[in-house]
C-alpha cells in the first residue's frame, strides 16, 4: 500500500487519520521484532514470517476499514407489529488488547427493543466483528457496539454484554487461566427499568 494512504481511527475521534506505513516497512518491523526476541529472521523457518504476519494483520484488523453504519443501514419495518425484545446471544468474537496486542476471546450478547423496524440478525454478529477487529479494550468494545446500535436503529432500549478471557492475563503476567471478564451496558428502557434488565439477564442465562 502507498505510504500516503490514510487510515481512519474510529475509536479515537481526536485523531482523524494517520499515514499508513508501506507493506515493506511493516515487514521490516516484523523482522526487527523477531531479532529483538532473540531469533534469526533470515533462517529458513522465519524468512517468510514477515510477509505472513503482514497478511494476517490485514485480516485481524480489518475493522479499521469497515463502518458499522454500513452494516446496519438496512432495516425491515414489516415485522407484523412485533415490538418486544430482540436478542442474539453467544456471538463469538476475538479481538486484540491494545495494551499488549495479545488476543482476548469471548462471546457477545446483544438485545434491543425495536422502535421503527428491525435489522437482520446476522448484522448484529457482523457489528461485533467490525469493532472486535481493531486494537481494543473490552470496555471500549462494549460501548462502541451499543453506541452504533443506538445511532443506527434508534431503539427504545438496548443492552450489550461481553464475556471474554484475556490472554494478557493467562499467557503473561499473573498467568491466571480460565478467568472471565464481563462487561455490560444498558441504554433507554433497559437502563431505566430494572425489570427489563432482569429479563435480559434471564434470557442470556446470567444473574444481574
Amino acid at each position: 500500500m502507498d505510504v500516503s494512504a490514510k487510515l481512519h481511527i474510529a475509536q479515537a475521534p481526536e485523531i482523524e487519520e494517520i499515514v499508513r506505513p508501506s507493506r515493506e516497512e511493516a515487514e521490516a518491523a516484523v523482522r526487527t521484532l523477531i531479532a529483538w526476541a532473540g531469533d534469526d529472521p533470515t533462517r529458513e523457518g522465519l524468512v517468510d514470517t514477515p510477509r505472513r504476519v503482514a497478511e494476517a494483520y490485514r485480516e485481524l484488523y480489518a475493522g479499521y476499514e469497515q463502518e458499522a453504519q454500513d452494516i446496519l443501514k438496512r432495516t425491515f419495518k414489516e415485522v407484523g407489529g412485533y415490538d418486544d425484545i430482540v436478542l442474539v446471544k453467544d456471538i463469538p468474537f476475538s479481538s486484540h488488547c491494545e495494551h499488549h496486542m495479545v488476543p482476548f476471546v469471548g462471546k457477545a450478547h446483544i438485545a434491543y427493543l425495536p422502535h421503527d423496524g428491525v435489522v437482520g440478525l446476522s448484522k448484529l454478529a457482523r457489528l461485533v466483528d467490525v469493532f472486535a477487529r481493531r486494537l481494543q479494550t473490552q470496555e471500549n468494545l462494549t460501548a462502541q457496539i451499543i453506541d452504533a446500535l443506538n445511532e443506527s436503529l434508534n431503539p427504545r432500549g438496548a443492552a450489550v454484554m461481553l464475556e471474554a478471557e484475556h490472554m494478557c492475563m493467562s499467557m503473561r503476567g499473573i498467568h491466571a487461566h480460565g478467568v472471565s471478564t464481563i462487561t455490560h451496558r444498558f441504554t433507554g428502557v433497559f437502563a431505566e427499568d430494572r425489570n427489563e434488565q432482569d429479563r435480559f439477564y434471564a434470557l442470556v442465562g446470567k444473574r444481574g
